[in-house]
This record gives C-alpha cells, sequence and structure tokens, in this order.
C-alpha cells in the first residue's frame, strides 16, 4: 500500500488529494493544526508547521509527501495578515525539510506548493518555466522567498517538486462559487478592463497532475499547474453568464472592485493581476488533460 503525506491537508486542494488517494486505497496521512479523530485510511497528525514533534514519524518511509501548508491570501494585506501569509508557507517547508534530513527512509518525493503569481502581470509574453518573468511587490516576494526555503535542502534520496498552481477551480472550494454567485446577481459582466488572463485549473485535473509527478520517476523540479487553455476575464465572465443562463452582466470598473474587496476583507489584485502561464513541463511530458476547455470545466463542476 502506498503512504502518502499531506500537509495542510485540511484544506480545499488537500481535501481533493485526501479525497482520491483514499479512493484508490492509500494509506493517507494528514498534517493539520485541528485535532481530527483518524477515520477510514486517514491518519491525522497535529502539528503546528514549525516544530518537529510526532507528526515526523509519519515521514518514515512514505512515497511522497504533498506540502500546501499556507495561509490563504483571500484576506486584507494588513501587516499581522502579510506576516502570517509569509510565516505559514517558510516555516512549514523548512520544519518538512529538516525532518526529511533527519529520517532514516526519507520519502521518494516532496512536492511543495508554490504559486504562479511568482510571475508579473503579463497581457503580451506566455510565462513558462524556461522563460517567465518574475514580477514584483508583496506577493512575489512571499513567492520567491517561500521556493528559497524549499530549494535550501539538498535531498540526494527524495525528488524535490515546486508547484506553480494557478486559480484552481473547485465544486468546494476556489473562487467559482462567489463569481457563480455575483453572476446570478446580474454583476457579472468583465473585472476592470477585462484584458487581464486568468490561468485555471480544474480540480479533477490539479489532483492528476500532482498524481502524475509523484509516478513519474524523472519529474522534478519546477511545473506550471494550470491548464494550457489561458483566457481573458471578459471570456471567463462570459462564459460564466451562459452557464447560469444570465443574460445580464453589469461590469465592475477598478474602483467598484477596491471598495467591494475592502467590504469582504479581501484584495483585488486576486483579480485584476494577469496571469499569462503555460504548463510547458507538463505538456511536454506527456500529462493529459482532463479539463482543458472552460466550458467543458464549468459545465462539470456546476453539474
Amino acid at each position: 500500500m502506498k503512504k502518502i503525506i499531506i500537509a495542510g491537508g485540511s484544506g480545499f486542494l488537500g481535501t481533493c488529494l485526501a479525497s482520491f488517494y483514499s479512493r484508490k486505497g492509500y494509506e493517507i496521512s494528514i498534517l493539520s493544526r485541528r485535532h481530527t479523530i483518524d477515520h477510514d485510511n486517514i491518519a491525522y497528525y497535529k502539528w503546528d508547521a514549525k516544530n518537529p514533534g510526532l507528526w515526523t514519524e509519519a515521514l518514515e518511509g512514505a512515497d511522497a509527501i504533498i506540502n500546501l501548508n499556507g495561509k490563504s491570501v483571500d484576506c486584507r494585506y494588513t501587516e499581522k495578515n502579510k506576516q502570517l501569509i509569509y510565516d505559514t508557507r517558510i516555516d512549514a517547508t523548512l520544519a518538512i525539510g529538516n525532518a526529511i534530513v533527519h529520517c532514516k527512509q526519507p520519502p521518494k518525493v516532496w512536492l511543495n506548493a508554490a504559486s504562479a503569481t511568482i510571475y508579473r502581470h503579463s497581457l503580451d509574453k506566455n510565462m513558462t518555466e524556461t522563460n517567465g518573468e518574475f514580477g514584483t511587490g508583496f506577493s512575489v516576494d512571499v513567492c520567491k522567498k517561500w521556493e528559497a526555503a524549499f530549494n535550501r535542502f539538498n535531498l540526494p534520496m527524495t525528488r524535490k517538486i515546486t508547484l506553480r498552481t494557478g486559480i484552481v477551480l473547485g465544486r468546494n472550494g476556489g473562487p467559482l462559487l462567489p463569481l457563480q454567485n455575483l453572476t446570478k446577481m446580474g454583476i457579472g459582466g468583465k473585472q476592470g478592463s477585462g484584458k487581464q488572463y486568468f490561468s485555471w485549473l480544474h480540480e479533477n485535473d490539479f489532483v492528476h497532475i500532482v498524481d502524475f509527478l509523484i509516478n513519474n520517476r524523472t519529474s522534478c523540479g519546477i511545473y506550471n499547474v494550470t491548464s494550457p487553455s489561458v483566457i481573458t476575464n471578459t471570456q471567463l465572465m462570459r462564459v460564466l453568464r451562459d452557464a447560469v443562463g444570465m443574460p445580464l452582466g453589469i461590469p465592475l470598473t477598478k474602483l467598484v472592485l477596491e471598495l467591494g474587496a475592502w467590504l469582504i476583507g479581501t484584495e483585488t489584485e486576486l483579480i485584476l493581476k494577469s496571469r499569462k502561464v503555460i504548463p510547458e513541463r507538463l505538456l511536454n511530458e506527456g500529462y493529459k488533460f482532463h479539463f482543458e476547455n472552460i466550458k467543458a470545466a464549468l459545465k462539470d463542476l456546476m453539474a
């Protein structure tokens, strides 16, 4: 039986992975801040995502550890929240790396979450793993320091993979539900200029990409985890209106979005930054996407 460890496994993507591997009959261990009673073939280890503890024993002989730990960026960027966004990512990565160093039988592969927002705002150039250009600002700095923490470890017995993930669309998480609600209310027009690119991914492809990378023993290094079909915000909102049967779509200006973001406690960067990210390495290595078309993806998720 294969053994999979998921750090931060109680969140949206962690839950998707746990469900996927549970169906495959794998032995799953989840590292979580919450105390949860073991059930089915899932064992829960309480950790603070910083210090060593009993959770380190779970890493022994594991086939893979997947680190998704990090405070959600769907919040206001106050100084307190900024520090938590840094700390929850960097501390967890360092804790796992140090634990692997001391393993007698280290995990075969370590996949560490990262973000496609490391690339600059781009309306022109495709951002691939080989020619992508980094941006500036708080979010990019988080990404750089997060990856630097991961790259600090030289682990000859453990493959290391960086997951520069785009915006994952899911039934029970991600931005799809709030976007649906806006659209149903008749305010599902373009947001800002509408020209900004939206690098998205169906939750089904996320789990299959992770599984593909775990099982492909030559895979290592940085991967863009997004659909190869990049669309603009205008195109996204048009498809959403069609999907919910709403002919009216009032556009939202940048000023209105900034006011709305302040009211609901988030930031407009999540909507207005143009992410034109292409999964060049996944395509070159033979991964076949289940959902490349946004219409098909939304039809499946909203069924």
